[in-house]
């Protein structure tokens, strides 16, 4: 049975290698893409500080469609280059936003909701989906967290196999 352990948030450097060593033994021997998505986003809203939402888009046929998260519930479907989840595919890298507000074209799927982080998933068939982190503060989210929601992204890649089957899912 996996138990998330408290990590000290106050070391960003430390607190992602503790984060990403947490979900590689929960992922470990599981490959399932949906399972794995909900653990994921569970244990990142359990352990980051300061989040209202965190989760999963999925693409299908096309467009990204809401997958397992934590927080309220969000919009469904998001097309490609539509808010920062969009853009997030659209360019195929990641987008942080200190102010959404600020960021033209942003889905306001909660209205407290005041700086986001989305990485996008790239697997072997192309970008499968992202995650995506809402929190209320403005600027909570900083290249640290980019580069740890990155690892998080790798390791949930390599658990479902590279992300093949997610992009086939139905």
């Amino acid at each position: 049975m996996f138990e998330a352990q408290r990590i000290d948030t106050t070391d960003k450097a430390a607190f992602y290698d503790e984060l990403t060593t947490q979900l590689e033994a929960l992922l470990t021997g599981e490959s399932d893409p949906i399972a794995n998505a909900a653990n994921t986003s569970a244990l990142l809203y359990q352990m980051m500080p300061e989040l209202n939402w965190a989760g999963f888009y999925l693409m299908r046929n096309g467009e990204l469609v809401l997958g397992p998260f934590q927080g309220k519930p969000a919009c469904v479907r998001i097309p490609v280059g539509k808010g920062v989840c969009g853009a997030a595919v659209e360019r195929r890298a990641s987008v942080l936003v200190e102010d959404v507000h600020a960021f033209p074209g942003h889905i306001a799927c909660d209205s407290a909701s005041r700086s986001e982080l989305v990485v996008p998933l790239i697997g072997r068939d192309g970008v499968i989906g992202v995650i995506d982190l809402d929190s209320p503060s403005v600027a909570r989210f900083d290249a640290a967290d980019q580069a740890g929601i990155e690892r998080i992204a790798a390791i949930y890649l390599a658990a479902c196999g590279e992300g093949a089957r997610l992009a086939k899912a139905s």
